[in-house]
């Protein structure tokens, strides 16, 4: 376990102490991957309720981030997941493929009722283009708890889906790299060619013949 102190409240309270009733924390996964969506996580920051040992999702590990997905979705009033595909990555480009996913969830916030006061966004870029309601947060997921939250529930999220695509592509071993750069998924790439969910923009791909899958194939996005 990090010994490190444990994301916190202090930023969210700032908020709330400045009329900010709602505050939402946002993170993504997926960004780096040669195969799969990217994907944003939306989560409404619980003011009346706690939860212990939530981390930046880089510091858990598998199990415990499938044993904190339950606790984080009892603790917060709502959240929501949007992806931008692997289609929208190369054609839209990451910048706007992230704020594509990102009003994703946060429509799926608005249809759950909650319509974010302040954003809490991790990093130093504002991909949502939302002005002055939204507060980038350097390593915010080391340091937000409502951040750090949103990173578990987008990252559990995307994992889950990729290993249901390993299922449709084996070889890969999306169930364990999860689409992201590995000497497996090289070689894989190597012998076979790219699937239909990896991201075409990546120079490497441009001599790669293209994977051909069976009857069962199917794609998640």
């Amino acid at each position: 376990m990090p010994t490190s102190a444990p994301p916190g409240l202090n930023v969210e309270r700032s908020c709330w102490e400045a009329g900010a009733a709602t505050v939402v924390g946002i993170d993504e996964v997926g960004r780096g991957a040669w195969a799969g969506p990217v994907t944003v996580a939306a989560l409404v920051v619980s003011s009346e309720r706690r939860i212990n040992k939530v981390r930046d999702s880089k510091m858990l590990t598998i199990t415990q981030r499938e044993r904190l997905y339950d606790r984080i979705a009892a603790w917060t009033p709502a959240f929501a997941i949007g992806h931008a595909s692997p289609e929208e990555c190369d054609g839209l480009g990451m910048t706007e493929a992230l704020r594509l996913a990102g009003e994703r969830a946060l429509d799926g916030l608005a249809a759950a009722g909650f319509a974010p006061d302040r954003i809490l966004l991790d990093g130093h870029f504002d991909y949502l283009g939302r002005g002055e309601q939204v507060q980038t947060i350097v390593k915010g997921d080391a340091t937000s708890l409502g951040i750090a939250a949103a990173s578990v529930m987008a990252k559990v999220t995307r994992d889950r889906m990729m290993a249901e695509e390993a299922e449709c592509y084996p070889g890969f071993g999306f169930e364990r790299n999860v689409g992201y750069p590995a000497p497996h998924h090289q070689a894989a790439l190597a012998a076979y060619g790219p699937t239909a969910i990896h991201r075409r923009s990546w120079i490497f791909m441009d001599n790669l013949p293209w994977f051909r899958c069976g009857p069962a194939q199917r794609s998640l996005f």
